[in-house]
């Protein structure tokens, strides 16, 4: 029987379970014993155009090294923001990957990430059965945003939701402990999409109620609204603890924060938001002339492997199996995908989606999961979020800190 090699490749944000799944694709390859050859793009597809890439089986072909590397955040081949042409705009770029998957005999081919990789995913799917290429194009999905269509959730979310909750209750406990009038607000990552803004509300325990108010971008941000939730929240106690989603936007459409002198996007146009919180801050004291502190989470909230979910990490690396068993039957153009059987028990099956019908969609928080002041979210939508985050997980500490995978060969030229 022909053997076969793969490439895999990681592209986007990083997050706490991005190379749980990594570790389940080398996993899956290794248990076929089909496999010669798993190779790992270093730094995307935009590496592999430099032809910088590595034999992982190299380096994990034990299963002590891949959990190592189950329990490791970021991402161990690097990442990029590249935005992959269509053949019709640069059919040079086509022609240069395509050499290099024959001269290395590639037989499938994996990428991790969110919404922008599944696009390339997409386009070289569609390409390879253009020019009749037997190549087996396989997208696993990660986005700590979960704004991903066509599944239940993301890999990554689970351990963000996570943390988002865990800084919200020491956030809570730290802001308990003075007799005065304060709000604090937590401005949390979500252009579009508020899935980690809500989740703060995991935050809530029998000591604790914060956040008292949450703030999704799904739903128009109406300053007087805000002032009067505010002054409500104070009627009742004096520390007001707010989550607010960094996209929020105006009843206009603007985002709160968007000021033309200072907007910036990134590769793909996405608008870089930072700032909502000081708008909001400032917002706040003119009106309560109080204590008012925003604090932003910005990227701690991806990479917090100490608090990462168990489920998360879990069902990361499961996917990542499962798209090589995929692949394997001769699927190809397909984006992995969790379906939710049922809340509690919480169980979940893998599947897979047509990626062409996934890429460049938007997965946003249902109306209905938001409350009718557009101030908190449901029971539905705390019930979906809950079991995402469950469990621990168990990381090896050296010298007092974390020991996770080396990431050497990032660093270099």
């Amino acid at each position: 029987m022909k053997k076969r090699n793969c490439f895999i490749g990681q592209s986007g944000g990083p997050t706490a379970a991005i190379n749980a799944s990594l570790a389940g694709i080398i996993a899956e390859c290794i248990d076929t014993k089909q496999f010669d050859h798993v190779y790992g793009m270093i730094n995307g597809i935009k590496g592999l155009l430099e032809h910088k890439y590595m034999d992982l089986l190299q380096n994990f072909n034990t299963l002590e090294k891949l959990d190592d590397l189950k329990h490791s955040p970021a991402m161990y081949l690097g990442s990029c923001r590249y935005k992959l042409p269509t053949y019709v705009e640069d059919s040079q770029t086509y022609d240069l990957l395509f050499q290099t998957f024959e001269k290395l005999n590639i037989t499938d081919f994996y990428y991790i990430g969110g919404n922008d990789s599944m696009d390339t995913v997409a386009k070289l799917s569609q390409y390879a059965s253009i020019i009749k290429s037997p190549i087996r194009f396989i997208g696993i999905p990660k986005t700590i945003d979960n704004d991903l269509m066509g599944t239940d959730h993301t890999p990554g979310f689970g351990s963000a939701a996570k943390y988002v909750a865990t800084s919200m209750l020491e956030v809570a406990y730290d802001s308990s402990i003075y007799k005065l009038n304060a709000v604090t607000i937590v401005e949390i990552m979500g252009r579009n999409a508020g899935w980690l803004t809500a989740a703060s509300a995991l935050a809530r325990t029998k000591y604790n109620d914060a956040p008292d108010l949450i703030y999704l971008p799904e739903v128009p941000f109406i300053k007087e609204n805000f002032l009067n939730d505010i002054r409500e929240v104070f009627k009742k106690k004096r520390s007001v603890i707010i989550a607010v989603s960094e996209g929020i936007k105006t009843e206009d459409g603007e985002f709160l924060d968007s000021d033309s002198q200072y907007a910036k996007r990134d590769a793909f146009g996405h608008i870089l938001h930072s700032g909502t919180g000081k708008v909001l801050e400032t917002m706040v004291y003119k009106e309560f002339k109080c204590k008012v502190r925003s604090i932003e989470l910005n990227v701690l909230q991806r990479c917090a492997m100490h608090i990462a979910s168990k489920v998360d990490l879990d069902e990361s690396f499961d996917i990542g199996r499962y798209a090589v068993k995929t692949s394997m039957t001769g699927k190809t153009g397909v984006m992995m995908v969790f379906n939710r059987v049922n809340n509690q028990p919480y169980t979940i099956e893998c599947d897979f989606k047509d990626v062409s019908q996934i890429a460049n969609m938007e997965q946003r928080i249902p109306i209905q999961w938001i409350n009718k002041k557009h101030n908190d979210i449901t029971k539905e939508l705390y019930e979906y979020l809950y079991p995402l985050i469950q469990g621990e997980v168990n990381i090896t500490y050296e010298n007092g800190v974390p020991c996770y995978a080396n990431i050497d060969h990032l660093k270099q030229d």
